[in-house]
C-alpha cells in the first residue's frame, strides 16, 4: 500500500458542503493502489464515550496519471461531523486513516479524527442559480457589429479634453480614443436576435469603458462608456434588451492597472512626489521613466499601463463603487476581472462583498490561467477561465498529440482539483482574445473543432463561445484573432454549434450532472464519459479518429469517423 501517496484535508477540494445537512468527503490515493474505500462519521460532540458511527462506502469517482479519486456524500442531520477512512488494498491489507495517521485498528480518540467542526451556511460554496444553465458568447467589442449583421471595419480618433474626461480642473490636455474597426454597443443591441438564435444566454464583453487603445485595457474613465463604443444610455439599452431575451450580462474589469490618462495617474505625472495619488499606485519611482521600459511597476512592462495598488483602501473603495455602479445603474449581471492573479486576495473579497450588496446573485469571474484553488474557496471568485481546458483539448483534437487515456486523466484532473461545484462553473472555452483561433490549431479541419465544440457543451464547466467561431473563423497572431466578425460567411459549423448549444440548455444531466469515464479505447481513438443529474442520464461517445468504429454501452453503437453520439 502506497501510504505516502494518501492524502485528505478537510475543508476545500476534499471536504465541502452542497447542502446545509450534506457533505461532500474526497480521498485521493495511488493510482491503483486501493480496492475498497469506507468512510465512518459521527457526531465530534456525541455524548457517549465512544463515538456512534455510521459507514458509507466511497466510490471511485475518478483517476488521473498519478491518483484515484474516491467520494461519497455524506447526508446527515448532523452539524459537528468527526470521521475517519478505512482503505483495502488488492492484497487485503486493510488499515484506517484518520488525523492521527494510518493504523491497523481504529482506537483513537475522537479530537484525532478528521474534522468537520460545524456546517455552517455561510461556508457553503453556491452559485447564482442562473449560472447553472449558462452558455456564453464572449463579444470583442471593436470586432463585433457596427449594424445588424455587418460592421463598418473603419477606425476612428476621439478627441475630448481631460477636464471633460475627468471630471477635474486640476489638469489638462486632451485624451483620444481609438478604435480599429468600428464595432460598438449598437451593433451588439442589433445582432441580439443572432445570439439568441445560437443558443446562448449570456454575453461576456471585453472591456467597453473609455480607454486610449481599441482593445480598452488601458482604462481612462472607469465611470464612462468609450466614445468609440457609444454612451450610457446604449449599454442601457443592450442590458434592457438583453434580459428580455433571457441573456445575461457581463462586463471585464481591469483594475489591476489603468491606462496613462486616468486621472490619478495624470496628477502624479504632473505633480511627482507632491501628488495625493502617489500611493494609488504599485511602487512608484521618481522620477518617473517610461523608456525603454518603466520604473514602476505596469502590467507587463508596458508603460500606458501602471498598475494600480489595489491594497490602498481609497483605491479598493473607488473600484468597488465602480463595480457597484454598473450593476445599479445599468443592471449588469457580473463581471470578469482581468489580470485577477496580480491583484492581492482581499481586494476581491471585499469587491465579491460590494457587487453581492448590489445583486445577490451578480457573478464573478477571475482571469487566471493557471491552478486558481486559492482563489475559489468561495470568499472570492466564482468561476475562473479555465485556459487548462484549451490546452487539454488542443492537445487531443487539434494535434492528436495524446491519447484517449491521456485526454481522460488530464480532464479528470482538472476536474478533481477544485470542489464539484466550482467545477461546473469553470469558464471553459476553445479560444478568447489573448489566444490564437482553434480552428488554426486544427489546421482547417472543421471535424476537429465541432468535436471539440461537442465536448465542450457535454462536459463540467461553463461553456463559452469566443465571437466567430461558430463562422469558422481563424487567426493565430492578435490582429488575425480579433479580425471584424465575418457576418456574410456561409458555413455548416453554425449549424452545428447551434445544435450543440441548444443539447446542452436542454440537459440538467449535461449541465449539472457528475462526470464518469465509461470507455477508452486508445487504438480508435473512442473517449465515452456518462453524466448524471438526479434521474436524467447521458453517456457520450466520441470517435477522434478517421475509423468507423463499432462498439456495445448497453446497446450498439455505430462511430462514423470524427463524430459524437448520445446515449439516454
Amino acid at each position: 500500500m502506497n501510504l505516502p501517496a494518501i492524502s485528505h484535508v478537510p475543508f476545500g477540494k476534499d471536504a465541502y458542503m452542497i447542502k446545509e445537512d450534506t457533505l461532500v468527503v474526497v480521498l485521493k490515493a495511488a493510482k491503483g493502489d486501493l480496492k475498497k474505500v469506507s468512510l465512518f462519521f459521527g457526531d465530534r460532540v456525541d455524548i457517549h464515550k465512544e463515538v456512534q458511527v455510521n459507514e458509507v462506502p466511497m466510490e471511485l469517482t475518478g483517476s488521473d496519471e498519478l491518483y484515484d479519486y474516491f467520494e461519497c456524500i455524506v447526508s446527515s442531520p448532523l452539524t459537528r461531523i468527526c470521521y475517519y477512512f478505512q482503505i483495502e488494498d488488492f492484497f487485503s491489507v486493510s488499515l484506517f486513516y484518520s488525523e492521527y495517521g494510518f493504523t491497523e485498528q481504529m482506537n483513537r480518540q475522537r479530537i484525532e479524527y478528521f474534522q468537520y467542526p460545524y456546517l455552517r451556511r455561510e461556508d457553503m460554496i453556491e452559485m447564482p442559480e442562473w449560472t447553472k444553465d449558462m452558455v456564453m458568447y464572449q463579444i470583442f467589442p471593436d470586432s463585433f457589429a457596427s449594424g445588424k449583421g455587418g460592421i463598418s471595419g473603419e477606425s476612428k480618433v476621439i478627441k475630448e479634453s481631460i477636464n471633460e474626461s475627468s471630471g477635474s480642473s486640476e489638469t489638462d490636455g486632451v485624451v483620444e480614443y481609438r478604435s480599429n474597426l468600428g464595432g460598438n454597443i449598437k451593433g451588439i443591441v442589433e445582432n441580439l436576435d443572432y445570439i439568441e438564435d445560437l443558443g446562448a444566454n449570456c454575453i461576456y464583453i471585453n472591456p467597453i469603458f473609455k480607454a486610449n487603445s481599441y482593445h480598452k485595457y488601458d482604462t481612462v474613465d472607469y465611470m464612462d462608456i468609450d466614445p468609440c463604443f457609444g454612451t450610457i444610455d446604449d449599454f442601457k439599452t443592450l442590458v434592457k434588451a438583453a434580459h428580455k431575451r433571457g441573456i445575461k450580462i457581463i462586463l471585464d474589469g481591469v483594475f489591476n492597472h489603468c491606462g496613462p490618462d486616468f486621472f490619478a495617474f495624470k496628477d502624479v505625472l504632473k505633480k511627482g512626489k507632491e501628488s495625493k495619488y502617489v500611493d494609488w499606485f504599485y511602487k512608484l519611482r521618481f522620477p518617473i521613466e517610461t523608456k525603454p521600459y518603466p520604473n514602476y511597476e505596469a502590467f507587463a512592462y508596458v508603460a500606458s499601463m501602471p498598475k494600480l495598488n489595489t491594497g490602498n483602501p481609497e483605491v479598493l473603495e473607488y473600484c468597488c463603487n465602480v463595480g457597484r455602479f454598473w450593476i445599479r445603474e445599468c443592471g449588469i449581471d457580473g463581471w470578469r476581472m482581468d489580470v485577477a492573479n496580480e491583484i492581492n486576495h482581499e481586494f476581491f473579497r471585499e469587491f465579491k462583498k460590494a457587487i453581492r450588496a448590489e445583486n445577490p446573485d451578480s457573478f464573478l469571474i477571475g482571469e487566471i490561467w493557471e491552478n486558481s484553488e486559492n482563489w475559489l474557496l468561495g470568499d472570492q471568485f466564482d468561476s475562473t477561465m479555465n485556459y487548462t481546458f484549451i490546452s487539454v483539448c488542443k492537445e487531443f483534437f487539434a494535434e492528436e498529440s495524446i491519447n484517449v487515456q491521456q485526454f481522460d486523466e488530464k480532464i479528470q484532473k482538472m476536474i478533481h482539483r477544485y470542489p464539484y461545484p466550482v467545477s461546473l462553473a469553470q469558464m471553459n472555452f476553445l479560444d478568447t482574445h489573448d489566444v490564437g483561433r482553434f480552428l488554426s490549431f486544427c489546421h482547417g479541419d472543421e471535424r476537429k473543432l465541432e468535436l471539440a465544440l461537442a465536448f465542450m457543451m457535454c462536459a463540467p464547466g461553463i461553456p463559452s463561445i469566443f465571437y466567430g467561431d461558430e463562422k469558422a473563423m481563424e487567426g493565430l497572431e492578435e490582429w488575425e484573432y480579433r479580425r471584424p466578425m465575418e457576418w456574410d460567411r456561409q458555413t455548416s459549423v453554425f449549424d452545428f454549434y447551434k445544435k450543440w448549444t441548444h443539447i446542452r440548455k436542454g440537459s440538467k444531466a449535461l449541465s449539472r450532472g457528475n462526470y464518469r469515464t465509461e470507455y477508452i479505447d486508445n487504438e480508435n481513438r473512442v473517449y465515452a464519459f456518462s453524466r448524471q443529474y438526479e434521474d436524467e442520464k447521458k453517456t457520450v461517445i466520441f470517435n477522434a479518429s478517421e475509423k468507423q468504429v463499432c462498439l456495445n454501452l448497453g446497446k450498439n453503437v455505430n462511430c462514423a469517423p470524427w463524430s459524437v453520439a448520445i446515449l439516454e
